[in-house]
Formats: C-alpha cells, sequence, structure tokens
C-alpha cells in the first residue's frame, strides 16, 4: 500500500512539476500585476498627448492608406512626416534605403533612423521601431499609426538625454502583407544589416497596434484556448510578447511598465504558438537577435482591425499617452542600467 501511495503521489507530482515549470518559463513576469485606477493626466501628460493626437490626425487622417504598391505618394508623405518630427526635435534622420533590387519592389522604399549614442556602453543598442505603411485599405490609425506617434514621442523624450546604452529609434517600412518577412521588409534588412556589420543589439522593442483598450467583459480573445485561462478576459492592459530565448527582455520590460503603474502582461512563448511573429520583431530574430512586440493585441482585441474603420476617433488617447511615459521611463531604466 506505501509502495502504491509513493507511485500515486510521484504521478501526480510529475505533471504539476512540469505545468509549474512551463508557467514560469513562459507566462510568469516580474512586478505587481494589480489594477490600479489610473492618475488623471497632469501638465505634462497633457503636452504629450495633444501632440500624439495632432500628429495621428495628420498621419492617418490627412494621409490615410500609405502602401508602396497602392498608395506610394502618401507612403512617401508619411515619411516625410516622420523626418519633420524628429527634425524639429533636432534631430538629424538617416534614410536607409533598400535596394531596389533585392527588395523586389519598382519605387523607392526606406527606413528611418535616429541614434542616442551611448555614453560608455555606446556598442550596447537597443532598437524601439515601429512600422508606418499600412495595408490598402486601411488609414491605420491605430496599425500602426498610434506606434508611430509613440515612437515619436519616445524619440522627442531621448534628445537631450546621455544615456549609457544607445537607444536607436527606427521607423521600418513594409511590414505588412505581401512584404512581410521578404527582402522587402524593412525591418527585416535593418536586422540583417545589424547583423552584417557585428552590431551588439541587445533587444529590439517593436511597437504594433497600441492605441485601443476596452474594460468590457469578454473584450479580449487569444489565439489558443489554453491562454484564456492564464491571461484576463478584458482588453484593458498592454501585452509584451517575446519568445523565449528574448526571455529576459520580456521580463525587464515587462517589470518597467509595471512599475510605472501600467497594466501589463507578458509572455516568452514557444515558437508554435504562430501570432507571437506577427510584426517587425520577427526579423531580429531570424537574425538571432532578443526583440519583443508591445501591443495591445490587434484582432484579438480591437474590432476595427485592419478595415477602413480603423480611424483616429476609435483611439484612447489618453490609455496611449500613459503607455508612452510608461515606456519613457522604462527605457530610460534600461539604457542606464
Amino acid at each position: 500500500m506505501t509502495y502504491l501511495f509513493v507511485g500515486l503521489s510521484v504521478l501526480v507530482a510529475i505533471p504539476a512539476l512540469v505545468a509549474f515549470a512551463a508557467w514560469r518559463l513562459i507566462v510568469w513576469s516580474p512586478g505587481d500585476r494589480r489594477r490600479r485606477p489610473p492618475a488623471p493626466l497632469g501638465e505634462e501628460a497633457l503636452q504629450v498627448r495633444a501632440a500624439l493626437q495632432y500628429e495621428l490626425t495628420e498621419l492617418a487622417e490627412e494621409i490615410g492608406i500609405r502602401d508602396v504598391a497602392t498608395r506610394y505618394e502618401q507612403l512617401v508623405a508619411a515619411a516625410e512626416l516622420i523626418e519633420r518630427s524628429l527634425s524639429a526635435a533636432g534631430y538629424e534622420p538617416r534614410r536607409l534605403h533598400l535596394d531596389d533590387e533585392a527588395a523586389a519592389v519598382e519605387k523607392p522604399v526606406w527606413n528611418l533612423e535616429v541614434e542616442v549614442r551611448g555614453r560608455d556602453l555606446a556598442d550596447e543598442i537597443l532598437v524601439v521601431g515601429a512600422h508606418y505603411d499600412t495595408i490598402p485599405e486601411s488609414p491605420g490609425a491605430n496599425d500602426n499609426g498610434s506606434a508611430v506617434v509613440a515612437a515619436l514621442a519616445l524619440a522627442r523624450a531621448f534628445v537631450d538625454r546621455q544615456p549609457r546604452r544607445t537607444i536607436r529609434f527606427v521607423f521600418f517600412v513594409n511590414e505588412e502583407s505581401p512584404y512581410y518577412m521578404t527582402d522587402a521588409m524593412g525591418s527585416l534588412r535593418y536586422a540583417e544589416d545589424c547583423r552584417r556589420r557585428g552590431e551588439h543589439v541587445a533587444g529590439m522593442i517593436c511597437l504594433e497596434t497600441i492605441g485601443y483598450q476596452s474594460t468590457a467583459p469578454g473584450s479580449q480573445r487569444y489565439p489558443a484556448r489554453w491562454i484564456e485561462y492564464l491571461y484576463p478576459t478584458t482588453g484593458d492592459f498592454i501585452t509584451v510578447v517575446g519568445n523565449i530565448a528574448s526571455r529576459r527582455l520580456v521580463h525587464d520590460v515587462v517589470r518597467g511598465l509595471r512599475r510605472a503603474s501600467f497594466p501589463t502582461e507578458g509572455i516568452a512563448a514557444p515558437r508554435l504558438l504562430k501570432d507571437i511573429f506577427r510584426s517587425d520583431h520577427a526579423g531580429f530574430w531570424k537574425c538571432g537577435y532578443p526583440a519583443l512586440m508591445i501591443t495591445d493585441t490587434a484582432n484579438f482585441r480591437y474590432p476595427h482591425y485592419h478595415t477602413p474603420e480603423d480611424t483616429v476617433d476609435k483611439i484612447d488617447f489618453d490609455w496611449l499617452t500613459r503607455l508612452v511615459l510608461a515606456l519613457r521611463d522604462c527605457l530610460v531604466t534600461m539604457t542606464e542600467a
């Protein structure tokens, strides 16, 4: 009887230990997960909010659809808007052209980059990026205008800083299909160039569709059923998505956002979960760099994803402002540590 009891205990304990190890590896993230009522926006936050709304209105309403095949002039206008904003902040943005023959596109396209050089760990580079193109059917206020204007705001916050580590803000072309993970994808080409030069990219943070939240019960869905038992079903949080190799980077970002009291969930998922690849960070994974995506989960929450209704009036600018300020504080810590 004793041996039987021990055997049954082992049979129960082993799956439990495996489940705990998987949870610890994939789901667990540091920091306080509790939700707190947001504080009113102060004067600084209101200025950030006004800039976000102004630039997103120009990008998604005045320019609108921006795609190399169907709206090339608008794509160029979006790039020029980004350049003007960065120049006004005091940067000298660089156009990084994709080689037309290798990219298999008929018209010139380019990424945009600015860099804040590190003072004593300059060779360690943190890349913050967002794509500025859209699908041909959508003005892309959330996908990915929300991330573009957020990245511009973050770049402005660093223009006068002297961080220990180098930080780059990069605006990528051609993330959307049919260019995703081809030679015409701006972020993949950028990551390949970093690898070719032997650069030490300590981490890449991809901002992807970050402007929408919902407090309605059941507003949050997931790509796999098992995830529903581990994460909230109300879409009032931001998600930090990495692969297992980028687990440390995921934890650093989740810790920083939670320290700033922004509702955040993190996952360091296995490759079998295909939806974790769906943005510019995937090209950095392909090149062996740690990378992650910060997202409101797009079509798993946002009802206007990839539609003509992805317009500026759908964006929660208070939410986006708080996220930008939380990310700013997080990036300051990460570039100084």
